[in-house]
């Protein structure tokens, strides 16, 4: 038997004086554990696994069949050092180059309506699609000596930039621009126009706003921008032995020095694959909170 005071209490636990019911927190089904996610399903699992396997599987082949003892020897010679060198100036070049005329192209697609905006864009980005032999081949028929406008600089300017450290510098700016691109337009359509437009209502025209006002808040999308760009152009191959060619000191730059080591010198090839996969990696941590936020 229950007494009088306890019958009260249960009566009282309800707003309807009914019996007391057992709650149940939303959100976290019951039977299941590890944060409500539960197992994943074997069919599933299985290619889940599989392709793991296949992307990080080569990496660590790298890794093992690198030769550990001999890599100052190899990396210290005096042509990896100056396809390094080269590397890295053509690429941070391009990136230059990049950002001169990537953020205002940004801006442009972000910012203005104009007709065929659409195709601006999907011709902007057809470079991240294009197999990079093709482009080579595009920037040969664009620039080349007998090219559209190629022709008029050599007879104009006596300039020409196919197998030279410029062509070298356009054929990765080329594939690395639409990098930048996509990533500042889509910071600045992330940012309020209004702080732009309160500008120039006390006066700043419109390109002083974009340099006061839009350009520092989008300097992180810039610079994740041009990271991404800079990444890119340093791995360029196609476009580049199909532009600038492949002269030791004028236009081998790393990933040409790794192509042409693997047919003589295999050990080499190797040692500078981690070096471009160590670069790689940094990028990669350098951008981890922007493209690697956890769930």
């Amino acid at each position: 038997m229950t007494s009088p005071s306890t019958d009260k209490a249960a009566a009282a636990d309800t707003p309807t004086g009914g019996p007391r019911r057992r709650r149940v927190r939303a959100g976290r089904p019951a039977g299941r554990r590890g944060g409500g996610r539960g197992g994943a399903p074997l069919p599933l699992l299985v290619p889940a696994l599989t392709g793991l396997a296949f992307l990080v599987l080569p990496l660590v082949a790298l890794l093992v069949r690198a030769p550990w003892r001999s890599m100052p020897e190899l990396l210290t010679s005096p042509d990896v050092w100056q396809a390094l060198r080269l590397s890295l100036v053509c690429a941070t070049a391009a990136t230059a180059v990049s950002l001169v005329l990537g953020v205002p192209l940004a801006w442009l697609l972000a910012r203005v309506e104009f007709p065929g905006r659409g195709l601006v864009r999907a011709l902007v980005t057809l470079p991240l699609v294009l197999p990079p032999v093709v482009g080579g081949v595009a920037l040969l028929m664009a620039l080349g000596r007998n090219g559209v406008v190629g022709k008029w600089l050599d007879a104009w300017f006596g300039v020409t930039l196919p197998f030279t450290t410029a062509g070298v510098v356009i054929a990765e700016a080329f594939v690395a621009m639409p990098f930048l691109v996509i990533s500042v337009e889509g910071t600045l359509r992330a940012a309020d126009p209004r702080y732009e437009e309160a500008a120039m209502t006390l006066g700043a025209s419109r390109f002083t706003a974009f340099r006061r006002v839009t350009l520092p808040l989008i300097a992180p999308g810039v610079a994740a921008g041009a990271v991404l760009a800079w990444a890119r152009a340093l791995g360029e191959f196609g476009a580049t032995i199909t532009f600038a060619g492949n002269f030791p000191g004028r236009t081998q730059t790393m990933p040409l020095a790794v192509y042409l080591a693997l047919q003589n010198d295999p050990e080499a090839a190797i040692a500078l694959s981690l070096v471009l996969l160590a670069v790689s990696v940094a990028v990669l941590a350098g951008l981890r909170d922007r493209w690697m936020t956890a769930s």
